[in-house]
């Protein structure tokens, strides 16, 4: 009997390890199974066509909320061109209605529920033996004109569970984001998740786990996500794994979803130490209303949130990213408003914006009415209204969105938006709501932006907004397109150095190896392409790097030194007696 499981990612890079986790505990009952992952964006044509090219007996196919209509499509063609195969579904945008799901798509033949490793597996092995499927827990099938279906289960001991991955499986990986898992369950029971819907917490053995990571490290994978629903849910499990990370010799990074106010010194003062790059972490705030909270049942210690994640930020060698979701209960535009200027002083190099999603199996789904929810009728099930904020609302939250993803979260106006933030009175979200309107006047909401032309935008928007600081802010783009490579080039809308004098006073600089070397301890002068390649050095009628360190914005000659070269400091502001170059322009 030949297997096919498949899925339909978001994106390229993602990788679905729930069909690698199958494939390797179904292989006892069914040796000859394969794994096919495509995208959303993928030709359902194309899909359909290699799918068929296989042949399979059995068609397993994992559904989500980016995918489940096209799979279902899916399904009804494969059930055309292969009307013998047997089609089985799994995923949690199944699991919870598998009566629905099956009486409106006759192509499909059983529904997995829940956690599928025991269920496929004792499904395959009646499948293979011709006997019939019936009484399989977890397991939703036709039994004459009826649905027949079992509740959603769960694995009770992950160590019974083999590795996901082979070698060669990695191998085909090579590049993708590789997802693991350590641990299913949450500590939390939040209403707007699935994950809060099982009861406890079950982890691998850590021993297990670190043999497991180390596998990918002697690969030399790029980048590990752990798709723990809280990574550090108990600390004689966590911790251990962070340690062993931090002191490997490796570029690869960790991706880790946290409960940021259960660290403590300890493993903030670890964290301190590991390797630049080595970790990020994606820190679920959601909201910072007392009254929302308790209503989705959250619990954040705030004053311990903000104390950690401050001091991870000063550390300066980790990723942050911080969510928020936009529609939960009893948060208006404007309380919401708060949520956005409380997470985004805590200074995030990335802050999500997402929007509620009323998911299938989910307590808050349950009780919408209590709330008024007006939500999509199919996947992803997002919120379009409720009793506290309206559509239009919603609306100008989804461009506040758009525009802030590519402003700010793009990580390339650092210096320009604080500065932005902080001189326009009314706070961050009142900045953003602003930019927000000039963004969707222009239609820039609807258009990719790169550096250059983001850049160019920004100084659109102050010119309008902002007219006295025009000139200023042309300053500040100048110093983060500096910043942030030499991608963008030089924008000609930006003020360069005219060519003169800091010219001359630039050339004298690099020819003075004792002086540069007080910035750059290994210097020595080899060619100009080489410093132009590693180095700029441009000058400013203000110290920025000053202001962005807590100072006054001092209007006073300032040339800085901006790096490329891994282990330099990305800028530093060279003293007056290193350089009589000028700054006024």
């Amino acid at each position: 009997m030949k297997v096919l499981l498949a899925t339909l990612n978001a994106k390229f890079i993602h990788s679905a390890v729930a069909l690698y986790s199958l494939r390797r505990c179904c292989r006892p009952a069914c040796p000859d199974i394969a794994v096919r992952e495509y995208t959303i964006n993928n030709e359902p044509l194309a899909v359909l066509g290699d799918i068929y090219r296989v042949r399979p007996d059995v068609i397993g196919l994992a559904c989500y909320i980016w995918n489940v209509d096209a799979i279902l499509n899916l399904a009804a063609m494969l059930k055309k061109v292969l009307p013998g195969a047997v089609i089985v579904l799994g995923g949690p945008e199944v699991s919870y209605d598998p009566e629905d799901v099956m009486a409106a798509n006759p192509a499909v033949d059983y529904i997995v529920c829940g956690e599928g490793e025991e269920t496929l597996a004792a499904l395959l092995a009646a499948l293979a033996a011709a006997r019939p499927a019936a009484g399989i827990p977890g397991l939703a099938y036709r039994r004459g004109g009826a649905v027949v279906a079992g509740a959603p289960q769960v694995v009770g001991d992950l160590a019974a569970l083999p590795f996901p991955y082979s070698a060669a499986d990695l191998d085909g990986l090579a590049g993708r984001i590789i997802y693991y898992e350590t641990s299913r369950g949450c500590p939390y029971s939040c209403r707007y998740c699935l994950s809060g819907a099982t009861a406890g917490v079950r982890f691998l053995p850590v021993a297990r786990v670190l043999d497991e990571l180390a596998f990918f490290l002697a690969r030399g994978v790029r980048q590990v996500k752990f798709v723990d629903r809280t990574f550090n849910a108990r600390r004689d499990h966590y911790l251990p794994i962070l340690a062993f990370l931090a002191a490997q010799d490796t570029a690869t990074n960790f991706h880790c979803e946290i409960a940021a106010d259960l660290l403590d010194d300890e493993v903030l003062a670890l964290l301190a130490a590991a390797p630049p790059g080595r970790f990020q972490f994606e820190i679920g705030v959601q909201s910072t209303n007392p009254a929302t909270l308790a209503a989705i049942s959250r619990h954040n210690d705030w004053p311990r949130l903000v104390a950690n994640v401050g001091a991870l930020r000063a550390a300066g060698n980790s990723h942050l990213h911080l969510d928020l979701i936009a529609g939960l209960p009893f948060e208006d535009y404007r309380r919401f408003g708060q949520s956005f200027n409380d997470v985004y002083a805590l200074r995030p190099h990335m802050l999500q914006l997402g929007f509620l999603k009323l998911l299938k199996g989910s307590g808050l789904r349950g009780r919408a009415g209590d709330h008024g929810y007006v939500f999509m009728d199919s996947a992803p099930y997002e919120v379009l209204a409720n009793n506290y904020i309206s559509y239009a609302e919603i609306r100008r939250l989804k461009i506040f969105e758009e525009m802030f993803n590519q402003i700010y979260n793009s990580g390339r106006f650092p210096a320009t938006l604080a500065w932005l933030a902080a001189t326009g009175g009314g706070g961050a979200f009142a900045f953003y709501e602003q930019l927000a309107r000039f963004w969707e006047a222009h239609d820039l909401h609807l258009a990719a932006h790169s550096a250059r032309t983001a850049a160019r935008q920004l100084a659109a928007f102050c010119a309008a907004a902002r007219p006295a600081m025009t000139d200023d802010c042309r300053q500040f783009l100048k110093f983060d397109i500096l910043s942030y490579g030499r991608d963008a080039g030089r924008p000609d809308f930006l003020p360069w150095d005219d060519g003169s004098g800091p010219e001359e006073a630039k050339n004298a600089f690099w020819r003075d190896e004792a002086i540069v070397r007080r910035y750059l301890p290994d210097y020595s002068f080899t060619s100009w392409r080489e410093i132009k390649k590693n180095h700029q050095l441009e000058t400013f009628p203000f110290d920025i790097p000053a202001w962005l360190e807590g100072g006054e914005l001092e209007r006073r000659p300032a040339a800085v030194l901006f790096s490329y070269r891994a282990g330099d400091p990305p800028w530093q502001t060279l003293s007056p007696a290193d350089f009589s170059g000028g700054g006024e322009q």
